[in-house]
């Protein structure tokens, strides 16, 4: 299995950073680190080359999960580079449909809830706005959704 997932919000500064830093920690743990390269981007620019929100980090780090990512907006070669484009909410997924160069590309894309074993929402709520519950409980989100892409990669071998 040689997959590569990049996951998607709008800043890249809380939610896809954070994601990516779950999965890599999964990854790890179960000694997969090798079998799948993992990346995030947002569909917003504006905090080029800045650390995840201080906020996200000292909630993430909590959980054993260090977020050094630093932020990148999606690019076109993103849609060739990755197997699975997987976005927050709705809006960066209408986002990188708009984005997406054919419809082999749009096929790339998924919703992170899709891969929740428990879903709490139907999006990925970004906490940029809230308090210490906000953060979270979108680390709780993503814990779960990253577990349960983690176990439809394996069953795909």
């Amino acid at each position: 299995m040689d997959t590569k997932l990049l996951f998607v919000c709008l800043g890249n500064i809380c939610r896809s950073p954070a994601a990516q830093g779950i999965m890599e920690h999964l990854l790890k743990e179960r000694d997969m680190d090798g079998c799948v390269q993992v990346d995030s981007a947002g569909t917003y620019g504006g905090h080029q080359g800045e650390l995840p929100d201080s906020r996200m980090r000292a909630h993430a780090a909590k959980r054993g999960v260090n977020l050094t990512h630093r932020s990148r907006k999606v690019s076109s070669s993103d849609f060739e580079n990755f197997d699975m484009i997987i976005a927050m909410d709705d809006r960066n997924f209408h986002d990188l449909m708009d984005l997406a160069p054919d419809p082999e590309s749009q096929d790339k894309i998924y919703r992170m809830t899709d891969f929740s074993d428990n879903p709490v929402f139907d999006h990925v709520p970004d906490p940029y706005y809230t308090g210490a519950e906000g953060f979270e409980l979108v680390l709780d989100m993503l814990e779960d959704a990253c577990g349960g892409l983690l176990g439809e990669l394996i069953k795909k071998g």
